[in-house]
Protein backbone atom coordinates (compact mmCIF):
# COMPACT_ATOMS: atom_id res chain seq x y z
CA UNK A 1 0.00 0.00 0.00
CA UNK A 2 1.84 3.09 -1.19
CA UNK A 3 1.61 5.41 1.17
CA UNK A 4 1.52 3.26 4.44
CA UNK A 5 4.53 2.80 6.29
CA UNK A 6 5.08 -0.98 6.14
CA UNK A 7 7.48 -1.53 8.52
CA UNK A 8 6.06 -3.84 11.60
CA UNK A 9 8.08 -1.66 14.35
CA UNK A 10 6.45 1.91 12.71
CA UNK A 11 3.41 0.92 11.29
CA UNK A 12 -0.36 0.67 13.03
CA UNK A 13 -1.08 -2.15 10.80
CA UNK A 14 -0.57 -5.48 10.28
CA UNK A 15 -0.38 -6.74 6.57
CA UNK A 16 -1.42 -10.12 4.50
CA UNK A 17 -1.58 -11.25 1.38
CA UNK A 18 -5.08 -12.77 0.48
CA UNK A 19 -3.95 -16.24 0.97
CA UNK A 20 -2.29 -15.60 3.98
CA UNK A 21 -5.64 -13.78 5.26
CA UNK A 22 -7.71 -16.76 3.84
CA UNK A 23 -5.97 -18.85 6.65
CA UNK A 24 -7.45 -17.22 9.30
CA UNK A 25 -11.48 -18.05 8.30
CA UNK A 26 -11.18 -21.32 10.20
CA UNK A 27 -13.82 -23.31 10.38
CA UNK A 28 -16.15 -20.35 8.99
CA UNK A 29 -19.23 -21.86 7.25
CA UNK A 30 -20.19 -20.61 3.53
CA UNK A 31 -23.77 -19.50 3.34
CA UNK A 32 -23.66 -18.15 0.27
CA UNK A 33 -23.81 -19.84 -3.38
CA UNK A 34 -22.81 -18.87 -6.78
CA UNK A 35 -26.13 -17.39 -7.16
CA UNK A 36 -26.34 -15.14 -4.64
CA UNK A 37 -23.04 -13.47 -4.82
CA UNK A 38 -23.83 -12.88 -8.62
CA UNK A 39 -27.30 -11.56 -7.24
CA UNK A 40 -25.04 -9.12 -4.83
CA UNK A 41 -22.03 -7.96 -6.93
CA UNK A 42 -22.13 -4.62 -8.66
CA UNK A 43 -21.60 -4.47 -12.26
CA UNK A 44 -17.79 -5.06 -13.51
CA UNK A 45 -17.28 -6.37 -10.18
CA UNK A 46 -15.62 -9.81 -10.50
CA UNK A 47 -16.04 -11.73 -7.22
CA UNK A 48 -16.94 -15.05 -6.71
CA UNK A 49 -17.60 -17.66 -4.17
CA UNK A 50 -13.79 -18.20 -4.21
CA UNK A 51 -13.27 -14.95 -3.31
CA UNK A 52 -15.87 -15.22 -0.64
CA UNK A 53 -14.31 -17.98 0.36
CA UNK A 54 -10.66 -16.42 0.70
CA UNK A 55 -11.71 -12.61 1.99
CA UNK A 56 -14.82 -12.63 3.49
CA UNK A 57 -14.78 -15.93 5.40
CA UNK A 58 -11.95 -14.27 7.38
CA UNK A 59 -13.39 -11.10 7.67
CA UNK A 60 -16.53 -12.44 8.87
CA UNK A 61 -15.41 -14.19 11.78
CA UNK A 62 -13.01 -11.29 12.83
CA UNK A 63 -16.17 -9.18 12.77
CA UNK A 64 -18.32 -11.97 14.65
CA UNK A 65 -15.01 -11.39 17.43
CA UNK A 66 -15.36 -7.73 17.56
CA UNK A 67 -19.40 -7.81 17.74
CA UNK A 68 -19.50 -10.23 20.70
CA UNK A 69 -16.84 -8.41 22.19
CA UNK A 70 -18.61 -5.04 22.11
CA UNK A 71 -21.98 -6.29 23.16
CA UNK A 72 -19.75 -7.86 26.30
CA UNK A 73 -18.31 -4.80 27.50
CA UNK A 74 -21.55 -3.17 26.58
CA UNK A 75 -23.03 -5.76 29.41
CA UNK A 76 -19.94 -5.49 31.63
CA UNK A 77 -20.44 -1.48 31.52
CA UNK A 78 -24.38 -1.68 32.81
CA UNK A 79 -23.13 -3.90 35.70
CA UNK A 80 -20.55 -1.61 36.40
CA UNK A 81 -22.99 1.66 36.56
CA UNK A 82 -25.78 -0.44 38.05
CA UNK A 83 -27.56 0.53 35.00
CA UNK A 84 -31.33 -0.76 34.64
CA UNK A 85 -33.45 -1.71 31.03
CA UNK A 86 -30.94 0.22 28.53
CA UNK A 87 -31.60 0.40 24.93
CA UNK A 88 -29.50 -1.80 22.54
CA UNK A 89 -26.78 0.15 20.89
CA UNK A 90 -26.28 -1.46 17.53
CA UNK A 91 -22.34 -2.05 16.44
CA UNK A 92 -21.93 -0.03 13.16
CA UNK A 93 -19.19 -0.49 10.60
CA UNK A 94 -18.35 2.37 8.15
CA UNK A 95 -17.01 1.64 5.10
CA UNK A 96 -15.19 4.32 2.53
CA UNK A 97 -13.38 4.42 -0.86
CA UNK A 98 -13.48 5.30 -4.22
CA UNK A 99 -16.47 5.45 -6.76
CA UNK A 100 -16.22 1.93 -8.58
CA UNK A 101 -13.89 0.77 -6.39
CA UNK A 102 -16.69 -2.16 -5.08
CA UNK A 103 -17.92 -0.53 -1.82
CA UNK A 104 -21.44 -2.21 -2.64
CA UNK A 105 -20.45 -5.12 -3.26
CA UNK A 106 -18.61 -5.66 -0.42
CA UNK A 107 -21.14 -3.77 2.05
CA UNK A 108 -24.26 -6.17 0.28
CA UNK A 109 -21.77 -9.19 0.85
CA UNK A 110 -20.99 -8.79 4.80
CA UNK A 111 -24.51 -7.64 5.39
CA UNK A 112 -25.55 -10.92 4.24
CA UNK A 113 -22.66 -13.16 5.52
CA UNK A 114 -23.24 -11.50 9.17
CA UNK A 115 -27.28 -11.82 9.11
CA UNK A 116 -26.59 -15.84 8.71
CA UNK A 117 -24.03 -15.85 11.55
CA UNK A 118 -25.56 -18.94 14.18
CA UNK A 119 -27.00 -15.91 16.62
CA UNK A 120 -29.35 -14.82 13.30
CA UNK A 121 -28.53 -10.90 14.10
CA UNK A 122 -30.71 -8.39 12.45
CA UNK A 123 -28.05 -6.64 10.06
CA UNK A 124 -28.90 -3.89 8.21
CA UNK A 125 -27.22 -1.51 5.52
CA UNK A 126 -27.30 2.26 4.39
CA UNK A 127 -25.69 4.36 2.17
CA UNK A 128 -24.64 7.85 2.23
CA UNK A 129 -26.16 8.99 -1.21
CA UNK A 130 -29.65 10.11 0.35
CA UNK A 131 -28.12 12.30 2.69
CA UNK A 132 -27.06 14.30 -0.41
CA UNK A 133 -28.14 17.56 -1.04
CA UNK A 134 -31.33 17.81 -3.45
CA UNK A 135 -29.58 18.76 -6.83
CA UNK A 136 -31.91 21.88 -6.44
CA UNK A 137 -29.68 22.61 -3.58
CA UNK A 138 -26.51 21.20 -5.32
CA UNK A 139 -27.43 23.77 -7.99
CA UNK A 140 -28.49 26.66 -6.27
CA UNK A 141 -25.45 26.40 -4.22
CA UNK A 142 -23.13 25.92 -7.34
CA UNK A 143 -22.01 22.23 -6.06
CA UNK A 144 -23.29 20.45 -8.60
CA UNK A 145 -19.54 19.92 -10.31
CA UNK A 146 -18.81 18.79 -6.54
CA UNK A 147 -21.28 15.99 -5.64
CA UNK A 148 -19.87 13.16 -3.66
CA UNK A 149 -17.64 15.52 -1.87
CA UNK A 150 -17.86 16.29 1.70
CA UNK A 151 -19.92 19.83 1.27
CA UNK A 152 -22.41 18.34 -0.66
CA UNK A 153 -23.99 15.96 2.05
CA UNK A 154 -26.10 17.32 4.88
CA UNK A 155 -23.71 16.62 7.67
CA UNK A 156 -25.99 17.14 10.18
CA UNK A 157 -28.49 15.15 9.03
CA UNK A 158 -25.95 12.05 8.68
CA UNK A 159 -25.01 12.78 12.46
CA UNK A 160 -28.28 13.31 13.15
CA UNK A 161 -29.21 9.33 11.88
CA UNK A 162 -26.56 7.75 13.17
CA UNK A 163 -26.59 9.36 17.02
CA UNK A 164 -30.26 8.07 16.64
CA UNK A 165 -28.56 4.61 15.56
CA UNK A 166 -26.44 4.76 18.37
CA UNK A 167 -29.06 5.48 20.87
CA UNK A 168 -30.64 2.62 20.39
CA UNK A 169 -34.10 4.38 19.19
CA UNK A 170 -36.37 2.62 16.96
CA UNK A 171 -37.61 3.76 13.69
CA UNK A 172 -34.99 5.72 12.50
CA UNK A 173 -35.69 6.85 9.24
CA UNK A 174 -33.20 7.99 6.33
CA UNK A 175 -33.61 9.29 2.80
CA UNK A 176 -33.53 7.40 -0.71
CA UNK A 177 -31.58 8.19 -3.42
CA UNK A 178 -32.27 7.26 -6.85
CA UNK A 179 -29.20 6.16 -8.88
CA UNK A 180 -31.73 6.57 -11.91
CA UNK A 181 -32.64 10.10 -11.45
CA UNK A 182 -29.39 10.85 -9.99
CA UNK A 183 -31.30 12.77 -6.90
CA UNK A 184 -32.86 12.01 -3.68
CA UNK A 185 -36.05 11.46 -3.75
CA UNK A 186 -39.17 13.31 -2.06
CA UNK A 187 -41.13 12.05 0.43
CA UNK A 188 -38.86 8.68 0.69
CA UNK A 189 -37.66 7.38 2.87
CA UNK A 190 -36.18 3.78 4.58
CA UNK A 191 -36.65 3.16 8.34
CA UNK A 192 -34.04 1.72 10.49
CA UNK A 193 -35.56 -0.22 13.54
CA UNK A 194 -32.75 -1.24 16.40
CA UNK A 195 -30.66 -3.48 14.11
CA UNK A 196 -27.74 -5.63 16.16
CA UNK A 197 -25.29 -4.59 13.07
CA UNK A 198 -25.76 -1.34 11.35
CA UNK A 199 -22.94 -1.26 7.46
CA UNK A 200 -22.79 2.16 6.80
CA UNK A 201 -20.96 2.90 3.21
CA UNK A 202 -20.35 5.78 1.15
CA UNK A 203 -17.40 7.60 -0.35
CA UNK A 204 -16.44 10.28 2.48
CA UNK A 205 -17.90 8.56 5.92
CA UNK A 206 -13.90 8.42 7.46
CA UNK A 207 -13.95 12.04 6.46
CA UNK A 208 -12.97 14.84 9.76
CA UNK A 209 -14.27 18.37 10.15
CA UNK A 210 -11.96 21.00 10.57
CA UNK A 211 -11.56 21.51 14.50
CA UNK A 212 -12.90 24.58 16.89
CA UNK A 213 -10.00 26.39 18.69
CA UNK A 214 -12.01 26.57 21.84
CA UNK A 215 -12.17 23.23 22.52
CA UNK A 216 -16.20 22.03 22.21
CA UNK A 217 -16.86 19.03 20.70
CA UNK A 218 -17.44 18.71 17.23
CA UNK A 219 -18.52 15.07 16.12
CA UNK A 220 -16.93 13.32 13.40
CA UNK A 221 -19.40 10.60 11.29
CA UNK A 222 -16.38 8.01 12.76
CA UNK A 223 -17.02 8.91 16.07
CA UNK A 224 -20.08 6.68 15.84
CA UNK A 225 -18.55 3.74 14.48
CA UNK A 226 -16.66 0.56 16.15
CA UNK A 227 -15.47 -0.73 12.98
CA UNK A 228 -14.10 0.22 9.73
CA UNK A 229 -12.97 -0.83 6.33
CA UNK A 230 -11.67 1.46 3.65
CA UNK A 231 -11.77 -0.72 -0.01
CA UNK A 232 -8.42 0.34 -2.19
CA UNK A 233 -6.62 0.16 -5.21
CA UNK A 234 -4.18 1.97 -7.44
CA UNK A 235 -5.89 4.69 -8.36
CA UNK A 236 -5.26 4.34 -12.42
CA UNK A 237 -7.49 0.67 -11.60
CA UNK A 238 -9.79 2.55 -10.48
CA UNK A 239 -9.85 5.28 -13.58
CA UNK A 240 -10.62 1.73 -15.80
CA UNK A 241 -13.38 0.14 -13.96
CA UNK A 242 -14.94 3.64 -13.68
CA UNK A 243 -14.72 4.33 -17.24
CA UNK A 244 -15.66 0.55 -18.10
CA UNK A 245 -18.73 0.86 -16.23
CA UNK A 246 -20.19 4.04 -17.23
CA UNK A 247 -19.59 2.89 -21.36
CA UNK A 248 -21.71 -0.42 -19.53
CA UNK A 249 -24.30 1.86 -17.82
CA UNK A 250 -24.49 3.72 -21.71
CA UNK A 251 -25.50 0.17 -22.96
CA UNK A 252 -27.72 -0.47 -20.39
CA UNK A 253 -29.19 1.99 -17.41
CA UNK A 254 -28.71 5.01 -19.58
CA UNK A 255 -30.75 4.03 -22.23
CA UNK A 256 -33.75 4.68 -19.95
CA UNK A 257 -35.57 7.96 -20.62
CA UNK A 258 -35.86 8.74 -16.91
CA UNK A 259 -32.33 8.19 -16.28
CA UNK A 260 -30.58 11.69 -15.45
CA UNK A 261 -27.56 10.56 -17.44
CA UNK A 262 -29.76 9.13 -20.41
CA UNK A 263 -27.97 11.94 -23.27
CA UNK A 264 -25.27 9.84 -22.82
CA UNK A 265 -26.57 7.07 -24.37
CA UNK A 266 -27.08 9.23 -27.23
CA UNK A 267 -23.51 9.88 -28.04
CA UNK A 268 -21.41 8.06 -30.02
CA UNK A 269 -18.40 5.95 -28.23
CA UNK A 270 -16.03 7.86 -28.80
CA UNK A 271 -18.20 11.07 -27.13
CA UNK A 272 -19.40 9.39 -24.71
CA UNK A 273 -15.54 7.89 -23.19
CA UNK A 274 -14.63 11.57 -24.20
CA UNK A 275 -17.63 12.16 -21.54
CA UNK A 276 -15.92 9.50 -18.77
CA UNK A 277 -12.81 11.09 -19.10
CA UNK A 278 -13.91 14.63 -18.21
CA UNK A 279 -16.24 13.30 -15.45
CA UNK A 280 -13.50 11.18 -13.94
CA UNK A 281 -10.58 13.80 -14.03
CA UNK A 282 -12.39 17.19 -13.34
CA UNK A 283 -14.79 15.34 -10.25
CA UNK A 284 -13.95 11.70 -8.87
CA UNK A 285 -10.21 11.66 -9.24
CA UNK A 286 -10.54 14.89 -7.45
CA UNK A 287 -12.72 13.79 -4.92
CA UNK A 288 -10.33 11.14 -4.68
CA UNK A 289 -7.52 12.57 -3.97
CA UNK A 290 -8.45 15.70 -1.58
CA UNK A 291 -11.11 14.03 0.45
CA UNK A 292 -11.32 9.85 0.33
CA UNK A 293 -7.43 8.62 -0.08
CA UNK A 294 -6.54 10.62 2.98
CA UNK A 295 -8.65 9.36 4.71
CA UNK A 296 -7.15 5.00 4.52
CA UNK A 297 -5.17 5.64 7.25
CA UNK A 298 -7.99 6.18 9.34
CA UNK A 299 -9.89 2.78 8.75
CA UNK A 300 -9.19 -0.30 11.13
CA UNK A 301 -9.27 -2.93 8.08
CA UNK A 302 -7.72 -2.19 4.38
CA UNK A 303 -8.88 -4.54 1.94
CA UNK A 304 -6.50 -3.71 -1.51
CA UNK A 305 -7.28 -4.51 -5.08
CA UNK A 306 -5.76 -5.67 -7.71
CA UNK A 307 -6.32 -5.00 -11.84
CA UNK A 308 -8.38 -8.42 -11.44
CA UNK A 309 -10.97 -6.56 -9.03
CA UNK A 310 -9.97 -8.90 -6.49
CA UNK A 311 -8.40 -8.59 -2.96
CA UNK A 312 -4.67 -8.99 -3.22
CA UNK A 313 -3.33 -7.91 0.07
CA UNK A 314 -5.34 -7.05 3.91
CA UNK A 315 -3.75 -4.49 6.24
CA UNK A 316 -5.27 -4.92 9.94
CA UNK A 317 -4.72 -2.48 12.18
CA UNK A 318 -2.81 -3.51 15.42
CA UNK A 319 -4.73 -3.21 18.57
Amino acid sequence: MDQLVRSEKYSPYRFFSAERWAEFRADTPLTLTAEEVERLRSLQDRVDLDEVRRIYLTLSRLLSAHVETSQLLFRQRQSFFNAGEVRKTPFIIGMAGSVAVGKSTTARLLKELMRRWPSSPKVDLITTDGFLHPNEVLRREGLMERKGFPDSYDVGGLLRFLSAIKSGEAHVRAPVYSHLTYDVVPGQFVTIDRPDILIFEGLNVLQPRDLPKDGKYVPFLSDFFDFSIFIDADENLIHDWYIARFMRLRETAFRDTQSFFHRYSQLSEDAAQAIAEGLWQNINLKNLRENILPTRPRADLILRKGADHLIEEVALRKL
